[in-house]
């Protein structure tokens, strides 16, 4: 029996269990009784370990963030950063580069003794309803893999249908005549958003009956330098391709530029499209069609979120946003 057990069976989240156990002032006093009444029922005794780390905290959230750069998550973490020191808590930021995302969260959280955590990106696939058992944390994954999305009473996720907006993104170009489109990923090993997003672009190219080619896939490492040396190599190579999507505006913008320096023209020789919404995307000349995210929206609700959680006023959600296509001038229509 765990506190995850308990928070079950009373129908409600984690954090309130927590309270309960630690006599917090901050539940309703039924939830409180039926809570206590569901320990002695079952004859639970709480982790030792688990109320000492928790006593031992001081008021810090944690912002734990995949990947050394990232604009997309730096616009996001201006706003998170803002509205937990408003708060009154500290927050603690740490990027990484470790391939188990599960096991540095939780390192994260037992090291600086969290009171709760906002994850930006990573692997999660391997995740277990277990996997934070013990630890008294608040806990908010924002633009992970899944590789399901059951009910997970543990943590929180907001994220959007990754797989559907690559779909999007292509068909689109199908849409308008081309069938040589080429995919520009991130990193080769990369086992989170990039590898949903290849599905979705396998399926719509599959849907629409055309052959999916390996040769076809760029890796351009999420860095514009990257991303720009790639794309010049590739189109030098691929004469044939009339479309390449890449599944980051700053890939896109490295594409663009690889374009330009060939002498050839972004739309009427090499259509593309971009990933996150990003402003770069926006004021680039000519502006490029891309697959916008919500990032203010992401990042308030992940702060929202976590204090709920903290203060025992929600269970935990699992929240998938809405994406848009926003059409810029890079996209050629091929009859």
């Amino acid at each position: 029996m765990t506190i995850t057990d308990i928070a079950k069976l009373s129908g409600v989240g984690v954090s309130t269990v927590s309270r309960v156990i630690n006599n917090h002032p901050d539940v309703k006093s039924e939830t409180r009784e039926k809570v206590l009444s569901i320990i002695k029922e079952y004859n639970y005794v709480p982790n030792n370990s688990a109320r000492i780390l928790k006593q031992s905290n001081t008021k810090n959230i944690g912002i734990l963030v995949k990947g050394v750069f990232n604009p997309f998550f730096s616009a996001i973490l201006k706003n998170i950063s803002t509205s937990v020191e408003a708060s009154g808590y500290t927050m603690i930021l740490q990027h990484h580069n470790n391939p188990n995302d599960l096991d540095t969260l939780v390192g994260f959280i037992k090291e600086k003794k969290l009171q709760g955590v906002i994850c930006l990106g990573g692997n999660f696939i391997d995740i277990k309803e277990e996997s934070f058992d013990d630890l008294d944390v608040a806990i908010v994954l924002l633009c992970v893999n899944l590789k399901t999305q059951k009910a997970w009473n543990s943590f929180s996720t907001i994220s959007i249908a990754d797989d559907i907006a690559a779909y999007e993104a292509t068909r689109y170009l199908i849409e308008n005549g081309h069938r040589n489109i080429a995919i520009m990923l991130g990193d080769r090993d990369d086992l989170g958003v990039g590898l949903i997003r290849y599905e979705g672009y396998k399926r719509a190219i599959e849907d629409n009956g055309i052959e999916i080619r390996e040769d076809y896939i760029i890796y351009g490492e999420y860095e514009v330098t990257k991303a720009y040396e790639k794309a010049t190599s590739f189109l030098k190579e691929n004469k044939e391709v009339t479309a390449i999507f890449a599944i980051s505006d700053m890939m896109a913008i490295g594409v663009a530029k690889a374009v330009v320096n060939l002498g050839l023209k972004i739309r009427d020789d090499i259509s593309i499209v971009g990933f996150d919404g990003m402003d770069v995307a926006k004021y680039y000349e000519p502006t490029i069609t891309t697959i916008k995210q919500p990032k203010d929206e992401m990042s308030k609700m992940s702060v929202d979120l976590l204090f709920e959680l903290l203060n025992g006023e929600t269970q935990h959600k699992h929240i998938l946003l809405d994406i848009e296509l926003v059409e810029g001038n890079s996209i050629k229509k091929i009859n």
